[in-house]
């Protein structure tokens, strides 16, 4: 048992040393896709709990093409990990209380740039002022030693997203979320 744990332990920090070695993200990849300003056109936004609306952005994503993501074990049971005061300035550059209710969907190694934040506020309006925000303060360098490629903040209805990943994942997973709201 102490070898195996002792495997996987060095497994892990040979990824994360290889990650550091990695060449980082061109100059102009890591800007925004944009955050939609002012209400969306759909303003009643994505429908369903946040882990539903997650679960559809992810959708048709083959899973040789997303990065290993947290276990739901660290999660408190939850499949996605939820936004607290202790990590959602970290995760999505504003405070806890800036939004109702938020979940992450984070890579469980750090050497590879994922990230994908779901936020809801109180209504379109606060969550239009929520985008503004989070594309203002969100960093795509959080983790030790890669950068996002693509940073996208988009709102719909009360709904904001962040995707901090690589440009081709992020474009798939931010054209999922647009339709949900169509």
């Amino acid at each position: 048992m102490k070898k195996s744990a002792f495997f996987l332990a060095l497994v892990m920090g040979l990824s994360l040393l290889a990650g550091c070695a990695g060449k980082p993200a061109s100059s102009g990849s890591s800007g925004s896709a944009g955050a939609s300003s002012g209400a969306s056109s759909a303003p009643a936004g994505p429908q369903g709990t946040l882990e539903e609306i997650m679960d559809k952005v992810f959708e048709g994503i083959p899973e040789d093409e997303m990065p290993m993501l947290m276990p739901a074990d660290m999660n408190e049971g939850s499949k996605y990990m939820p936004l607290t005061a202790d990590n959602s300035e970290y995760n999505v550059g504003v405070p806890r209380d800036a939004y109702k209710e938020g979940i992450a969907a984070e890579s469980a190694i750090s050497a590879i740039a994922h990230s994908v934040c779901l936020l809801r506020a109180d209504s379109a309006e606060a969550a239009a002022q929520l985008a503004k925000d989070v594309e203002a303060n969100a960093d795509p360098r959080k983790w030790v030693c890669v950068e996002a490629e693509k940073k996208i903040v988009r709102q719909s209805g009360d709904v904001v997203i962040l995707i901090m990943t690589n440009a081709d994942l992020a474009d798939r997973l931010d054209a999922n979320f647009q339709a949900l709201a169509e």
